[in-house]
């Protein structure tokens, strides 16, 4: 497993060649992403400090995508949906319990407003 510092430098190099390649300067990269050169510099560095700027940066880049696995959700397996599907039955109200007390009825007799 690399360490934190090697996976920012590695990132940061991925994001200076992207740049390169798609012929940005760091400096239009930088107007777009809505970020300062400073900070565009940094993250080329590996000096990644500020997630936002980073996903600003690869979204521009047309890059964000990379981070698809980390927040798909997990699809159910069929038996898992059909656990969840006998789960939600057995949850759910099939007749009333018989514990609700009727009114009695009155001894006068009393007209209906209908």
């Amino acid at each position: 497993m690399l360490p934190d510092g090697e996976i920012r430098r590695r990132l940061g190099q991925k994001v200076r060649q992207l740049r390169l390649r798609q012929n940005f300067t760091q400096v239009s990269l930088a107007e777009q992403a809505q970020v300062s050169l400073t900070t565009l510099k940094k993250i080329e560095k590996g000096d990644i400090s500020y997630f936002d700027s980073l996903m600003r940066v690869l979204r521009v880049l047309g890059e964000l995508d990379v981070f698809s696995p980390l927040i798909k959700e997990e699809e159910m397996s069929p038996n898992e949906y059909f656990e969840f599907l006998e789960a939600r039955k057995k949850k759910l109200r099939k007749r009333a319990s018989g514990n609700h007390m009727t009114n009695p009825q009155p001894d006068t007799e009393e007209e209906s407003e209908w």
